[in-house]
Order: structure tokens, then C-alpha cells, then sequence
């Protein structure tokens, strides 16, 4: 029992020594820290901080569809205000204001705004000569910095502008939105177009620089770094080669008939590729990238046309005679009328005096006939005979009245003419004859966009098929590999036998060689199918539509345009869609100057 208790107590006496030891030793480091490096930990305590400054990530690239260039990044100055140490004074900001052109409420609003230690950006894209005085003038700008930012450069300016889209700076309603998504104050987003929808593949991941600065805010060290991460790139559907070619046919064209706004549409009807878009009058997205001046702002928001909407899938109008081609289908599928019935065009319909365009009178003619020359005799008769509410089922089957679900913002449904609209819109809600008439030849209550108004002409060429349009064929990351590619997706299929089709492209091919557009394509060297169009307008001339597809027999182009208040189709929408049709196959010819209505 003894031996244990010395075993115990020689223990206790180690383990007390140790205590001892490690108390002296923590009380010597506390000595020497206090006595020896004092004031280098109290000047750490007092002034240093550890601040991250923030480098933004370069958005990711636009490519057409063969790998030219459409969109990218330039390196860019941007002003900025970095409280390290103490607040932004009120002469400073003064001085910034004077020298930026900002107002002072506006830099207060952005500093209110802020939180954490990003940079506070004032004015992006300064020229040098700025740089230079506040780089040279240190004293005289204490917390400001000048950032060199990624900013987003679009190449061909308005081309394209309306797909593209445009970025800006993340406004405060946007920011209460994506806060949860790890946007924050400063951050620069895509407002439109593409930039809008794939803005998170586009944005990359920002890097930075975790610095340690002294009392007086000047960096004494970096302690780490991380580099930012370009965002994804995205390889089009587009080509940049037709884009261009169709925007200087709409430019020729609108300047040729003094008109002021068109759209026109270019797409794969076997797989929904969008090869060209564009809308007139147009924007350039750059202007929004470097902050946009409220002269140029004010511009575009008073100008009667609209710059700034997307005409091919925002603008909505009546389809006129290319509406002809759902109730030619619908007309054959039902059986009301056989391909070879002849009707007696007297110029005006028997049962509402409803007649042709300046009263012409095409005698007896079948279908094919009053396809090709857009008879509004006839196509009066086969509403009479579908009724209209057949007239809507078939319409909802081609995808009228509804979105496409293509890859871009604000795209608008349309409008199908049909008895529940008017019943919930209109006082006297009961439907009459004449607006079933109206809506067998596109007008009245029918309203289309003009990548409807190409799908359903997709839908013929494609023997009833169906794609969704798109934009977008990859989307790449940095490294060059591919993170999603978009397939062809087959949105649905006519349900109506391959011998109407047939019928309908025979009438729509012979619209080209003996019918309404005839004379501008006379020797064209591909086999064109199209239909054209008048719509009436209540705010001023008609708007003249044009779609096509070819090569007839293996189509792979079609093209849809309008021109607001251009008059006859075949005037004013024909030459801009032969011209984009030339650029798409390759082919220049002199045409024929004279034109049918």
C-alpha cells in the first residue's frame, strides 16, 4: 500500500511541474508580445485591416455558328470609391462628381446602396485623360480607385442588337430579386436578349485579392489571391455572314420606300435554328455597357417605333394572307372543300359584299389557284364553311396564340380569332359571319409575331413538323469543353393528312412562279416557295408581309418579314426576302423591277 502511495504522489509532483512550466511560458509570451512587440500589435489593432478587393470575371463570349466572333469583352477603366480607412468625404465627392460627370445624390445613392468592401463603382469605361488626374492627384482623391474592368464589346454594334441583348449595372429591384443568388451591389447583368437569359452561364466568377492595409488605407501586403473565372461561352445558331445580309436588305429597303420599321426572321424549319434575326429600328447594345447618356436614352424611348423592342417576337400583327395557309389546311382537311372544286370569284363574296383587294375578279378558280394568287374570295368561302371555330382549332394547331418558347425575353403569345375573346373583351360579345370572314383571310381579331408567322411556314416545308427555335447550339465553359448542347426538340406534328400538305406547297411554290410574287422571283436559280401579304392597318398604311422556304423540294431556309406601313407585301417585304434568300443560297441576280400586288 505504501509503494502505491509514493507512485501516486511522484506523479502528482510531474504533472504539477508541467502546470508550472506551461503557466511560465504562456506569461513570458504574454510579457514579451506585451513589452517587446506592443506597438507593433497595437498599431495592427488600431489602423491595419485585411480588405478583399474585388476583380470582376469576363463574361463569356458569343460565337456564330462557324466560330466568328459576335460579342466579347475589352479591358476597360472604371472609377470607383474603396472606404478602406474612413468615409468618402464630401469634397471628394465634389470632386469626383465634377470630374465624371455624376451627380453627388447619385454617388450618395450608391454608397447608401453598399455594404461590404467591393469597390463602389461611379463611372464605368473613363476615358485616360480621367485616369491620369486622379492617378497623378492621389491627395486630392483619398478612397478613390480606378478598376480595370472586363467591358462587354459588341462588335457589329446595332447588328443583331435585339438577340445579343445589352448588360448595364444590376439596378435595386433586380438586386431585392437575386440577392439569394449571389448578385450584389455594382454587380453588371444581362438587362435583354441573350445576355438576360443565360446571364448566369454568361457571368463567370469573380476573383479578387485579399490585401492588408495601414492606417492610412495604403495595401502593406497581399495575403492571397484568387483569379476570377470567365464566364461560359455560347455558341449561336446564327450566322453572322446571313445576319448581316439580312440587315442591310431590311436597311436597303426601309430607305428605298421611306418606312421606318420592319422585322425579319431566318430560320432551319428541319431542326428550329434561328440563322438571323432582326428588327428595325435598332439600339446599340455598347452604349448600355459604358453607361448610357440620357440624351441617347431619351432617343430611344421617344422614338414612335420603338427602337428597343424586339419587332420579331414582341411586335404583333394581323398575318393577312399568310393566314391563308392555316385555312387552306383546315379547308382540305375537313373536306369542305375538294382540291379541284372550282368557286366563281365575281370580285366581291355572294353573302357579305367582302371582296378583293381593288375589286379584281379572278373568275372560277380551285385551290392551288387562289393560293398562288391570294384570293379573298375564295378563302372568304372556305370560312363560311369551316366556321370559326374550326378556323381556331386548326390555328392552335400550328402554335398560333401561343408563345414559341424560343430563348429569348418578352416574346409575345398572339392572338387566335375565336368566340371566348370577344365575348370576354367586347360589349356585344356575339360572333358574326363577317368576323369569321375576317379571320379566314388574317384579319380582324387575328394577331401573329413574325417568328410565328415563320413557324407556321416551317410547319409546311417540314411536311407538319414542328421545332422550337433556338439560339443557342453549345454553351462552352473556359477550358473549351462543352457543358450543354441543344438538340433539335419536335414540338408537335400537324394532324392532317401528307397529301394536304402537299397541296399546300404546291399552291405556295406556284405563289412564286404565276402568282403574287412571281415577277421578283423570275429567274432565280432556286426553287422558292412563299405567300405574301397585305395587313390591314387602322393607324396608317397597310404592313406588307413576305414568308418563304427553299429549296422547294429539300427546304432548309425560311424566312419570314414585315415592313409596318410598307403597303402591298410584294412591294415592300418580297425584295428584302429575296435578297436574304440570294445570301442564303449563294445566288445574285438582276430581278425583274416591275411587282404584282
Amino acid at each position: 500500500m505504501g509503494d502505491n502511495e509514493d507512485d501516486y504522489t511522484g506523479r502528482l509532483r510531474v504533472l504539477g511541474g508541467l502546470i508550472v512550466l506551461i503557466i511560465a511560458v504562456l506569461i513570458g509570451r504574454a510579457g514579451y508580445l506585451q513589452v517587446y512587440e506592443g506597438e507593433y500589435y497595437a498599431s495592427l489593432a488600431d489602423g491595419n485591416r485585411i480588405r478583399i478587393i474585388p476583380a470582376s470575371a469576363p463574361r463569356g463570349t458569343f460565337y456564330d455558328r462557324n466560330g466568328e466572333l459576335l460579342v466579347t469583352n475589352r479591358p476597360g477603366f472604371t472609377v470607383s470609391l474603396l472606404p478602406l480607412t474612413a468615409p468618402i468625404s464630401d469634397d471628394v465627392k465634389q470632386r469626383i462628381s465634377d470630374l465624371v460627370h455624376v451627380p453627388v445624390e447619385e454617388i450618395n445613392e450608391k454608397i447608401a446602396a453598399h455594404n461590404g468592401f467591393n469597390p463602389i463603382r461611379i463611372k464605368s469605361d473613363v476615358t485616360p485623360d480621367i485616369v491620369s488626374i486622379i492617378e497623378e492627384q492621389k491627395d486630392n482623391y483619398p478612397g478613390v480607385v480606378i478598376e480595370v474592368q472586363p467591358i462587354r464589346d459588341y462588335i457589329y454594334k446595332q447588328q443583331g442588337a435585339h438577340t445579343f441583348g445589352y448588360v448595364s449595372e444590376i439596378n435595386d429591384e433586380e438586386l431585392a430579386k437575386k440577392k439569394d443568388e449571389g448578385y450584389k451591389s455594382g454587380d453588371i447583368i444581362g438587362k435583354f436578349g441573350l445576355e438576360k437569359v443565360y446571364d448566369k452561364e454568361l457571368r463567370g466568377a469573380d476573383g479578387g485579392e485579399q490585401v492588408e492595409v495601414d492606417v492610412s488605407g495604403k495595401p502593406v501586403a497581399i495575403l492571397g489571391r484568387k483569379d476570377p473565372v470567365p464566364g461560359d461561352d455560347l455558341v449561336l445558331t446564327i450566322d453572322k455572314n446571313l445576319q448581316l445580309a439580312a440587315e442591310k436588305a431590311v436597311d436597303e429597303q426601309l430607305a428605298q420606300i421611306h418606312a421606318s420599321a420592319a422585322a425579319a426572321v431566318v430560320m432551319n424549319p428541319q431542326t428550329g435554328e434561328i440563322l438571323a434575326m432582326v428588327s428595325r429600328p435598332a439600339f446599340d447594345p455598347n452604349a448600355f455597357a459604358h453607361g448610357i447618356s440620357t440624351k441617347y436614352w431619351n432617343q430611344l424611348n421617344t422614338n414612335p417605333f420603338h427602337p428597343m423592342d424586339n419587332k420579331t417576337i414582341t411586335g404583333e400583327y394581323p398575318p393577312g394572307s399568310t393566314f391563308k395557309i392555316v385555312t387552306g389546311t383546315a379547308a382540305l382537311t375537313e373536306g369542305v372543300v375538294t382540291p379541284e372544286e372550282k368557286i366563281l370569284d365575281t370580285g366581291h363574296h355572294w353573302i357579305i359584299p367582302k371582296g378583293n383587294s381593288e375589286g379584281e375578279a379572278l373568275g372560277w378558280i380551285n385551290f392551288r389557284e387562289a393560293l398562288a394568287h391570294s384570293d379573298n374570295v375564295y378563302f372568304y368561302e372556305m370560312g363560311n364553311r369551316l366556321g370559326i371555330d374550326r378556323l381556331e382549332k386548326y390555328a392552335r394547331m400550328f402554335g398560333l396564340g401561343a408563345r414559341t418558347g424560343i430563348d429569348l425575353p418578352y416574346e409575345a403569345d398572339g392572338l387566335v380569332a375565336n368566340r371566348r375573346y370577344k365575348e370576354k373583351n367586347f360589349e356585344d360579345g356575339e360572333w358574326y359571319l363577317s368576323e369569321t370572314f375576317d379571320a379566314a383571310i388574317g384579319q380582324g381579331f387575328n394577331l401573329v409575331t413574325p417568328l410565328q408567322a415563320a413557324m407556321v411556314m416551317s410547319q409546311i416545308a417540314a411536311d407538319g413538323k414542328r421545332y422550337k427555335p433556338h439560339l443557342v447550339n453549345r454553351i462552352v465553359a473556359p477550358d473549351g469543353s462543352t457543358v450543354k448542347e441543344f438538340e433539335p426538340e419536335l414540338l408537335s406534328k400537324l394532324d392532317v393528312p401528307e397529301n394536304v400538305i402537299k397541296l399546300v406547297q404546291d399552291g405556295l411554290h406556284d405563289v412564286t412562279k404565276y402568282g403574287t410574287a412571281a415577277s421578283s422571283f423570275r429567274g432565280f436559280n432556286i426553287d422558292i416557295a412563299g405567300k405574301t401579304g397585305t395587313a390591314e392597318n387602322s393607324h396608317g398604311r397597310d404592313h406588307g408581309w413576305f414568308v418563304a422556304y427553299g429549296p422547294f423540294d429539300n427546304p432548309n431556309i425560311v424566312v419570314a418579314v414585315i415592313v409596318e406601313q410598307g403597303g402591298f407585301g410584294s412591294q415592300s417585304a418580297v425584295p428584302i426576302g429575296r435578297k436574304i434568300l440570294e445570301a442564303a443560297f449563294g445566288v445574285a441576280q438582276p430581278q425583274d423591277e416591275k411587282a404584282d400586288k
